[in-house]
Order: C-alpha cells, then sequence, then structure tokens
C-alpha cells in the first residue's frame, strides 16, 4: 500500500477517494523513563527514551490507519498527517495519523 503526505503519487492516477481514514494510539510514559527525561532537560541532550516512544506509537498508529484503508479495499492513503498530543497529568501521548483513502486506476 502507498502512504504519502502528498495529495497525489507521482506515476499513479487516483480513480475513487474513497473515504477519511484513521489510525489512533495512546503510550503511557513510565516513571523512568520520565526521570531520565527530566535529568536530559537540565544537562542537555535528547531523551532517547522518550523518542523511542514516539517513534513506536507513530508506526503503531500508521499501521492502524493503513488496516483501515486495506478494508475499505483501497490501494493507498494520500494527504496523510500525524498528530501528537499530551493526555492526563503529562503522562500519556497521544499520536493519530489521518489520510484519505484511494483506489488508483
Amino acid at each position: 500500500m502507498i502512504v504519502s503526505t502528498t495529495p497525489t503519487v507521482d506515476g499513479r492516477e487516483i480513480s475513487e477517494y474513497i473515504r477519511v481514514v484513521a489510525g489512533e494510539t495512546i503510550v503511557g510514559i513510565n516513571a523512568l523513563k520520565d526521570f531520565a527525561a527530566g535529568f536530559r532537560n537540565i544537562v542537555g541532550g535528547r531523551s532517547q527514551g522518550y523518542e523511542q516512544e514516539a517513534a513506536t506509537a507513530r508506526e503503531q498508529a500508521l499501521g492502524e490507519m493503513v488496516q483501515r484503508a486495506t478494508a475499505l479495499g483501497a490501494d493507498g492513503v494520500v494527504g496523510v498527517s500525524i498528530e501528537y498530543a499530551v493526555l492526563g497529568q503529562g503522562n500519556m501521548l497521544l499520536v493519530a495519523a489521518t489520510g484519505t483513502a484511494v483506489r488508483f486506476r
């Protein structure tokens, strides 16, 4: 399945716009990673724990979106957007991937 942030795909003609599809995931950030991130914030540097959580959540949201598009008989998803939001007391991360499921000629 072709997944693109652009509204079109070079060399492919869209024959049908099926509908908007989305995939969401919420991940919790554990106390140990939170402590390590706080320490990194003080001394500078990247928080690999948070980065890995964000990357995993993004891939899960994209995977769920693709599954929903596949169930609709789509050949691709165009115009994909990924949004991040912090929930609760800042210990949960919501990642949502949305796009338009399409069929190509």
